[in-house]
């Protein structure tokens, strides 16, 4: 299903095919028809009844306008569906219509409902992380001699690899997934406690019964009830928030270096992406704008998120009706950042040329912090760090290198030898152990159950 125009920045079809009105729906009627069977499995109705709420479970049957104008009057949408439902279950059976929801309440079928849309989000979300890893891992082995500034508060700073700041990248990005995992695992929970979370109803059978309704979804089975303690969820939208926050520094890392007057890397370009509809010239980083976009956002749902835990006694008050819209928001506008970053470190071309030129443009300054511990050693750093601040404000102003100038000096001249000084500006003699932390970072553990990265 695509999604809707006003949301076209902020999901992908997969995602807005989750949670579009027909999933939804249908994630409401498979926990009825589950319920319906778990409660044949323990006797307390008739398999025929089972099967006839199953049969009738089915999105296509329903007015999914009709049920949202009633969701809203009825302040959840469990109590206008179960009346569906059973107006039609007793169409062909009318001795199984009373046992539709038998046992239940509203908020069991919303709380599985949105459990299962996040069941579904997940191998999508998971499927393209992992291509975003696979391609921050080969990006990284394919740059790990290439050099280029780094950058410090936005200034030039001594160099690095390309390599290592894609592997920084990559790193992250891998942290993210696996407490993004361990949440899922944590969330997929079933819901089911009755109206006051005892499960009264159905006796000395409850916990049975849903044993058996989560065997059915294939979700876990929690200690108790959950209707007002939604930390799980609340982890899994922390999760997705911290995610979220690293896909956004990836996103402006490279938007930054898309900028003209650095050109150090570019997005993949084609019809239709990364133009200007008065521009011809223009290049933009389309990919990392829906990337921060989402960035943006998700800090606030997830708040909202926060906010809403706080619910009352054993059911709350607009707590859970406010979650919702925020999931589904969250985990769109997530996904859709994870694809464009995914596609960006798929095709990211990188200029090797323009990053060394771009070291070469500071005439030497970025190695000013080479020199000073060079001389420190000797001197002192603080009658070196003199110096050397000295001879980058000469070399600025006269437009010239800072090994010539250094060169002038006697001081420096006296310790440091021609050779030293004619090599001052080679950024691979003065990378450190970026290439030890480089491999360090891809190194990081995968994700339990997960395939390792292939470079």
């Amino acid at each position: 299903m695509p999604a809707r125009l006003i949301e076209s920045l902020g999901t992908t079809g997969p995602l807005a095919d989750v949670f579009s009105d027909e999933s939804v729906l249908q994630a409401m009627l498979d926990f009825e028809a589950a319920l319906a069977r778990a409660e044949a499995r323990a006797g307390i109705l008739p398999r025929s009844a089972a099967e006839a709420i199953a049969t009738a479970a089915h999105a296509p049957h329903f007015d999914v306008a009709a049920l949202s104008r009633e969701s809203l009057r009825a302040g959840t949408p469990g109590i206008p569906l179960v009346q569906a439902l059973t107006s039609r279950v007793r169409d062909t059976n009318p001795e199984a219509a009373r046992f539709v929801h038998w046992g239940a309440t509203s908020q069991d079928v919303a709380d599985t409902a949105l459990i299962l849309l996040l069941k579904r989000s997940r191998p999508i979300l998971l499927a393209d992380l992992s291509r975003l890893e696979i391609a921050l891992g080969n990006l990284s082995e394919r740059h790990r001699n290439t050099v280029l500034l780094g950058r410090t508060l936005l200034q030039a700073a001594p160099p690095v690899t390309f390599g290592l700041k894609a592997a920084g990248w990559f790193a992250a990005i891998r942290r993210s997934r696996m407490r993004l995992e361990s949440a899922f695992g944590e969330a997929l929970v079933v819901q089911f406690g009755g109206a006051s979370g005892t499960l009264a109803a159905l006796g000395g059978e409850g916990l049975a019964v849903g044993q058996a309704l989560a065997e059915n979804l294939g979700l876990e089975f929690p200690d108790a009830p959950w209707h007002a303690h939604r930390d799980r969820l609340a982890a899994l939208l922390a999760a997705c928030g911290v995610l979220t926050g690293c896909l956004g520094k990836l996103a402006r890392d490279i938007s930054l270096l898309m900028q003209g007057e650095v050109g150090e890397a570019a997005e993949p370009s084609g019809q239709g992406r990364g133009g200007s509809s008065t521009m011809p010239q223009k290049h933009n980083p389309i990919a990392s704008a829906l990337a921060l976009a989402a960035a943006q956002r998700v800090p606030g749902l997830v708040a909202s998120f926060l906010s809403s835990m706080v619910q009352e006694h054993e059911r709350g008050v607009g707590g859970w009706q406010a979650e919702w819209p925020i999931v589904a928001s969250v985990i769109q506008a997530m996904g859709a950042a994870i694809v464009s970053m995914a596609e960006a470190a798929e095709g990211l071309d990188v200029n090797v040329v323009q990053m060394r030129e771009g070291i070469e443009a500071t005439r030497g300054a970025v190695f000013a912090e080479r020199v000073t511990m060079l001389l420190g050693a000797a001197m002192g750093r603080d009658v070196a760090h003199k110096i050397v601040e000295e001879a980058v404000r000469r070399s600025a102003a006269q437009r010239r290198k800072l090994g010539d100038v250094l060169a002038e000096n006697s001081e420096v001249t006296a310790l440091l030898g021609p050779q030293v000084l004619s090599n001052l500006e080679s950024p691979e003699a003065y990378l450190g152990v970026a290439e030890t932390l480089r491999q360090r970072l891809l190194a990081a553990p995968a994700p339990r159950g997960s395939k390792e990265r292939k470079p």
